[in-house]
């Protein structure tokens, strides 16, 4: 297990290096990050002096190396619109972004993995063709256009939840079913999936035949190796709904760390988008490697991988 886990973290620090380099490397895309701070009408002296003060006149390697020495304590530079670090604005609004992440993937984990159960456990009946089809709607819905479909119905035509805000739990609820629906199908499908394979397989029958009651055959014995690969993919669909958060904070108002990547992009303000980005992206590889981590334990064929 120590070999393994070993690993996986030597895995996850070259990726998340990676990471950080094609982060490093946003504020050079779009041109010179001088112009873009001064604006259009700046002076070649206001360039100059931008591009001094905040050290683009270095070595791109020496820029990247003194970025990446400060942000991994946490100090991200300072906001050029907010005039404050960026670690606080960031920090201050990431709770509520993880909140949401977390209350979407219960809601979609709580909604797919019964559904995906049962219907392995009914194969083609009715319970199967609902799932499947609430799996193709859910796959081919845009979760804005859901997200406005929620609006209306349940906040403006029955006035049964707030439309906007994040100051109470109702406030999170039509954005958690929001994110949480568009994760749901692959859950839910790859549960299904999972739970056939393995309710087929000699152990089962073994289990089933020596008189054992259907409930633990079900889910000691069947569930537990089928739900193996539906860990990794919520641990991935998770670090997607922190990112893809962006959409369903803009169109709730929810002030969250998607809605400040979207100010921030509205702004050109690079430290935050650069913080941003590289925050939920050490998230998802968290998340990663704490689905290996998981997923060894449940497993330990997967060790000597």
């Amino acid at each position: 297990m120590l070999a393994y886990l070993i690993k996986r973290l030597g895995v996850a620090i070259l990726v998340a290096l990676t990471v950080s380099l094609i982060t490093f490397s946003m504020i050079y895309l779009s041109g010179d990050p001088a112009v873009a701070i001064a604006g259009e009408s700046a002076t070649e002296e206001d360039i100059e002096s931008i591009r001094r003060f905040y050290g683009y006149d270095r070595p791109i390697a020496v820029q990247y190396l003194d970025w990446l020495g400060r942000a991994v304590q946490g100090d991200f530079g300072k906001s050029h619109y907010l005039r404050e670090p960026v670690a606080v604005a960031i920090f201050e609004r990431l709770p509520t972004t993880m909140l949401l992440g977390l209350c979407a993937l219960l809601f979609a984990l709580t909604l797919s993995v019964p559904l995906g159960v049962l219907a392995a456990i009914r194969p083609n009946s009715l319970i199967d063709r609902a799932a499947l089809t609430l799996a193709v709607v859910g796959q081919a819905m845009p979760s804005f256009w859901f997200a406005l479909t929620l609006m209306l119905w349940l906040g403006i035509y029955w006035r049964l939840l707030p439309i906007t805000g994040s100051d109470s739990w109702a406030n999170f609820v039509m954005p958690s079913i929001a994110l949480g629906y568009y994760v749901t199908p692959a859950v839910m499908r790859l549960t299904r999936a999972g739970m056939l394979e393995v309710l087929a397989a000699d152990y089962i029958r073994t289990a089933r035949a020596k008189g054992l009651r259907p409930m633990r055959v079900l889910f000691k014995h069947a569930l537990r190796n089928a739900i193996i690969p539906v860990v990794s993919l919520a641990a991935v669909q998770f670090g997607f709904m922190l990112g893809g958060s962006i959409v369903i904070e803009t169109i709730f108002a929810i002030n969250g760390l998607g809605f400040l990547a979207w100010e921030s992009i509205q702004r050109a303000d690079l430290p935050m988008m650069q913080a941003i980005v590289l925050v939920l992206s050490v998230f998802y590889i968290v998340l990663t490697f704490l689905a290996d981590m998981l997923n060894a334990w449940l497993d330990p064929r997967i060790r000597v991988v």
